[in-house]
């Protein structure tokens, strides 16, 4: 993942094959809520970005996601470390 467009197109992607989500509902600034993605949803999507991206998530960051947009900044700031 070279850049956060990047990062945003592969989440779009796990949120349509994991959770059936119509790609043109989602935007940065999409809140899970507005996805209807609930916190087991949320925790089997950051176990899939821990295998994707050999990285996991901090408790920290994960309890303080709401938006898409999160996700990618997160995402982001791990895999340029």
């Amino acid at each position: 993942m070279k850049n956060k467009e990047e990062i945003f197109s592969l989440l779009c992607q796990l949120l349509e094959q994991m959770f059936e989500v119509d790609p043109t509902r989602i935007e940065t600034e999409t809140t899970f809520r507005e996805l209807d993605i609930d916190s087991i949803d949320a925790v089997d999507l950051m176990v899939r970005l821990h295998e994707l991206t050999g990285k996991r998530i901090a408790p920290e960051d994960f309890k303080s996601i709401v938006t898409v947009g999160d996700v990618v900044e997160i995402i982001w700031r791990m895999v340029s470390e």
